[in-house]
């Protein structure tokens, strides 16, 4: 074999070393096959969010929402007369003056004089309150007992399930009717408390199969084998990836919950006076409906739009959350 000199191997290895520089020096103009640096990556919370701002279902439903909390909130923005203020020149005969916007008399009046229009910024309140506080008890409830059910098993959740089914039998708006028809006087937290009573059901089933299918992810066996306790990992990494199918069906199920309240206010058995609601009013419209149709048509719009703007909201945040329907 022919053998090289020594300032042959020398010429070799430089040429190779400047060789090595070349190909790793980026070339102008010419980008790396590696790209840019990446960032941190965005989380399924962010993603979502990401996603929603750019939906436009998702940004009217919330600008009537907000409209709806604020009406709640403040009614005193929106009108400058009282609810049960009535005057019986003013009856419902009286045609409704479209003109003078936002003003008592622009809807028209009821049966009694009241003003329909202060009467459905009143009504928010009573709606907006109870959806709200039956979703966050259901959510509570429930909750905590599909995570307890889904990540023990055995006997802790044949006992849980068979509670489940034993609510999920009783029809929801019978078994209200029943639990109020009980009180002579129902108020907004009556009403909350008996339809949270029997509406966790749902949440409990979706947390119960959620937390199943996580519990036996890698990170919850890797947390379990550092020795983290069962609350650390219940709260810290099985709740919070387990959340969103939860949360999806608790904003639609919100709008259910405002149809229920409006349901037994119409048929009596729901909120009583002094409290205001938009089914008591339509229930109290049915006398007019012939000759004053508007007396029930402007409450059933209000509640029409309040529950259709919830429903949307909770279909656009399903479809962010949902990976298999981006």
């Amino acid at each position: 074999m022919p053998e090289f000199e020594a300032t042959d191997v020398g010429k070799a290895e430089k040429t190779a070393t400047s060789l090595d520089k070349d190909d790793a020096a980026p070339r102008e103009g010419v980008m790396t096959d590696a790209g840019p640096a990446p960032g941190r990556p965005r989380s399924l919370w962010s993603d979502a969010l990401h996603d929603l701002a750019r939906k436009p279902t998702f940004l009217i439903a919330m600008a009537v929402i907000l409209v709806l909390l604020v009406m709640a909130a403040f009614p005193q923005l929106f009108t400058s007369v009282g609810p049960r203020e009535a005057d019986l020149t003013n009856n419902y005969l009286r045609k409704p003056e479209l003109t003078h916007f936002f003003s008592p008399e622009w809807l028209g009046y009821n049966q009694q004089g009241q003003s329909i229009y202060t009467r459905m910024i009143y009504g928010t309140r009573a709606s907006i309150i109870i959806g709200i506080s039956v979703t966050a008890l259901v959510l509570l409830l429930g909750g905590l007992i599909g995570m307890l059910a889904g990540y023990f098993g055995g006997w802790l959740d044949a006992a849980l399930s068979r509670v489940t089914d034993t609510f999920m039998g009783i029809p929801f708006l019978l078994g209200g009717m029943v639990i109020l028809v009980s009180f002579d006087t129902r108020t907004v937290w009556t009403v909350t408390f008996a339809l949270a009573f029997l509406g966790w059901t749902t949440i409990a089933r979706v947390m119960r199969g959620s937390v199943i299918s996580i519990k036996q992810s890698d990170y919850v066996m890797a947390a379990r084998s550092l020795g983290a306790g069962t609350w650390r990992i219940l709260l810290r990494h099985v709740l919070p990836n387990a959340a969103a199918p939860v949360i999806v069906v608790a904003m639609i199920a919100l709008g259910g919950y405002i149809t229920a309240e409006a349901v037994l206010s119409f048929l009596g058995i729901g909120l009583s006076d002094p409290a205001i609601s938009w089914g008591g009013d339509i229930n109290r419209a049915q006398k007019s409906i012939r000759v004053a149709p508007h007396v029930l048509l402007y409450p059933s719009i209000l509640l029409s739009i309040t529950i259709l703007s919830f429903l949307m909201l909770g279909d656009a945040v399903r479809d962010a959350l949902d990976p298999k329907l981006r």
